[in-house]
């Protein structure tokens, strides 16, 4: 039984002649959408397909190691300097839990308060290195990115590639070009 009384829906003609309408639309799109795919194999047989693996270009070409080496030795300062200060730390709080034993309730109290202090400190710092490393990395690595862009559309003019897909789930591998790329970036 329906929601409506049947009243009112033959009373309403757009209600009579919706349904009919909007079928005969979904016919017609479907009818559209099948013939379309099934042009596609044959339109996409005659198509040259390049894939390009973003994450191995920044890890194994020439400029993406120069860079990562450069940049490790700009923040190598900073990282022994954080080391320095977690073995301090490590070292104040070995030493208070031997001494905590014999420790006034204030002197106790002082010593958490630095260790705290200290650990707080350490924190911040470790916090600023890895953001000023990330930020640091994100520009290296933005203009290896844009030189591979440039090789990659090299590439694509002159081999006749009609599309280059970068960074896909699954990628057959023989049109797999990162390798191209790689050696492109490396003259």
């Amino acid at each position: 039984m329906s929601a409506y009384p049947t009243s009112l829906l033959s009373s309403v003609p757009a209600v009579r002649t919706l349904a009919p309408k909007r079928l005969g639309w979904f016919v017609a799109v479907a009818a559209v959408v099948v013939s379309l795919v099934s042009a596609n194999p044959v339109q996409a047989q005659g198509s040259k397909i390049g894939f390009v693996n973003t994450e191995k270009i920044l890890r194994d070409s020439a400029p993406a190691k120069a860079a990562q080496s450069k940049i490790e030795a700009e923040f190598k300062k900073r990282d022994d300097e954080l080391q320095r200060l977690g073995n301090n730390l490590r070292t104040a709080a070995q030493k208070f839990e031997k001494d905590a034993p014999v420790l006034s309730e204030s002197d106790r109290n002082k010593r958490q308060r630095e260790l705290a202090n200290m650990d707080g400190d350490l924190q911040r710092k470790r916090r600023e290195f890895q953001e000023d490393f990330n930020r640091r990395r994100n520009e290296e690595f933005a203009s290896i990115v844009e030189k591979a862009n440039a090789a990659i559309k090299r590439i694509a003019e002159t081999e006749a590639y009609d599309v280059i897909i970068q960074d896909a789930v699954t990628v057959n591998p023989r049109v797999d070009i990162t390798d191209k790329v790689i050696q492109a970036l490396g003259k």
